[in-house]
């Protein structure tokens, strides 16, 4: 691939990012128009907003994503207020063994916080929502509460006339007798946030529209100033728990919430966007298009050219007197009776008594030509003088009876 090609892809892919960076930010994913009650959900109509409220006003908040069948069973981990929102008619409702263990909580001193419908635990007590029709519904003011203007409301509290809706069973779990204090009604006196308190000590706080719950009465209104310090002062310092395995968030749905987030907020499908464009860009540069690039002939050096750059090395640095140094050096050590090393400052004195001890005339000329090797100019050949004058004495002072032992071999 061509350095023209791989920078046309490198900018297709800036522009890709570029691209998704500015749609996430304009537009993001299309929010849902309408989400469940659940603390999960961080669009105008979820209820994220009471979770985080609570968490900074110092709480220990948690999210329960299985059934409450064992609610009662882990006495360290027991909450002190549990909170169920809005379990619409659609999504789990809770089963009769889950109901009669949230009464055994209430009936042990825990506190309850409904809102909207309850998943079939409103059956239980005596007072019902008033249900509109879907194509018209009507508002109701609500009369300000410590001085504190409040949204109107589309549903509102009225007296049960049975304890058992029409069409369900007869098997309701107790609760026991309650006393009944309306803390929020309408200007028209009905009622819109209950407080039922129980002779065992258990509570339950009652709030018939669900749509104070949501994000967006939490963030535009003042109801956060009216419930929560209720939920505070209900909660004290011990566990919340917010209700979300009857919203279909289940333990084993993490794949699906992962999904649901990524493709439910600005950022996750910011995410998607870009981990998108990293593939195909991937899938683009795995390729390698047209013939091969031809590539740079890298082969060793035979020994001679290693040792023509040894002799230049030694030209350049000067080495000629350390080599003849080291010729001299190896001569006297194989004339040494003892084999020991040489002297390198004695070379000159040691040349001039070897020249005594020449028995012949050819021997004493190389001595002589070994001598001059140390005083003549040049390099190189300072070096190949020495060591023929080397060769030369070696073969006049060798001993005779090693070179007849060798040619008798």
């Amino acid at each position: 691939m061509s350095v023209r090609t791989e920078l046309g892809l490198a900018l297709l892919l800036a522009l890709g990012i570029t691209v998704a960076v500015v749609a996430g930010k304009k537009s993001g994913a299309p929010a849902a128009a309408f989400e469940p009650a659940s603390s999960f959900a961080s669009g105008p109509t979820g209820s994220r907003g009471p979770f985080e409220v609570l968490q900074a006003l110092g709480l220990k908040v948690e999210r329960r994503r299985i059934p409450l069948f064992d609610l009662n069973q882990e006495a360290q981990h027991r909450p002190r207020l549990l909170v169920i929102l809005d379990v619409e008619q659609w999504e789990l409702t809770l089963e009769s063994a889950e109901i009669a263990q949230v009464a055994r909580f209430v009936r042990g001193g825990g506190t309850l916080f409904l809102a909207g419908y309850t998943g079939g635990i409103a059956r239980c007590l005596p007072w019902a929502i008033r249900q509109q029709t879907a194509y018209r519904l009507d508002s109701f003011p609500v009369d300000p509460v410590a001085g504190r203007d409040l949204p109107a409301v589309t549903n509102f509290f009225q007296p049960r006339q049975d304890s058992v809706e029409p069409g369900q069973g007869t098997n309701c779990p107790t609760f026991g007798a309650a006393t009944t204090d309306t803390l929020v009604r309408t200007r028209s006196g009905r009622p819109v946030l209950l407080d039922l308190r129980y002779r065992e000590g258990g509570r339950i706080v009652f709030l018939a529209d669900d749509g104070w719950m949501r994000n967006t009465a939490w963030k535009t209104t003042n109801v956060p100033y009216v419930l929560a310090p209720l939920m505070q002062s209900a909660a004290g310092d011990d566990l919340v728990v917010f209700d979300e395995y009857h919203h279909g968030f289940a333990a084993s749905n993490a794949s699906g919430l992962t999904i649901a987030w990524l493709l439910g907020t600005p950022v996750g499908w910011l995410l998607v966007q870009v981990i998108a464009v990293g593939l195909v860009w991937l899938a683009v540069s795995a390729f390698r298009f047209g013939p091969a690039r031809p590539v740079i002939d890298r082969r060793r050096r035979s020994p001679l050219e290693h040792l023509d750059a040894l002799a230049a090395g030694l030209e350049s640095t000067g080495g000629s007197t350390t080599a003849l140094g080291l010729i001299v050096g190896g001569l006297r050590r194989r004339l040494s009776r003892t084999g020991a090393g040489p002297v390198a400052r004695a070379n000159e004195e040691w040349i001039a008594a070897l020249a005594l001890a020449m028995p012949t005339a050819r021997g004493r000329g190389a001595v002589r030509r070994l001598r001059e090797a140390f005083t003549k100019p040049g390099e190189g050949e300072r070096v190949l003088a020495a060591a023929n004058s080397v060769e030369d004495v070696w073969e006049e002072l060798r001993p005779r009876t090693t070179h007849d032992a060798f040619s008798k071999l």
